[in-house]
């Protein structure tokens, strides 16, 4: 999901014109829009699928680099001793 900045760039004023075709715009393009003011960008409108789509990889990626942390630091258990704690069978 990239910006295509040709498309997905949006003035301030238009979002106050008509803000129901912008959010509908960024729920079909499943591309977040940048809100711009005085050709500045403010801030990005993405759908709420997309947001949280988007935060449960990032943390997903943050839990596989904590883990390889882990590892390469000598912070590990075996199965067995990880399925003890976990109660697990």
């Amino acid at each position: 999901m990239s910006t295509k900045f040709s498309e997905d760039i949006v003035a301030i004023g238009d979002l106050k014109i008509n803000p129901g075709k912008i959010i509908k715009r960024a729920s079909i393009n499943r591309r977040p829009l940048l809100l711009t003011s005085r050709g500045r960008g403010i801030a990005v409108v993405q759908s709420v699928d997309d947001y949280e789509h988007n935060e449960e990889e990032r943390a997903f990626l943050q839990a596989i680099v904590k883990g390889l942390v882990d590892i390469e630091e000598g912070r590990e258990v075996s199965l067995k001793e990880a399925k003890k704690r976990l109660g697990l069978k």
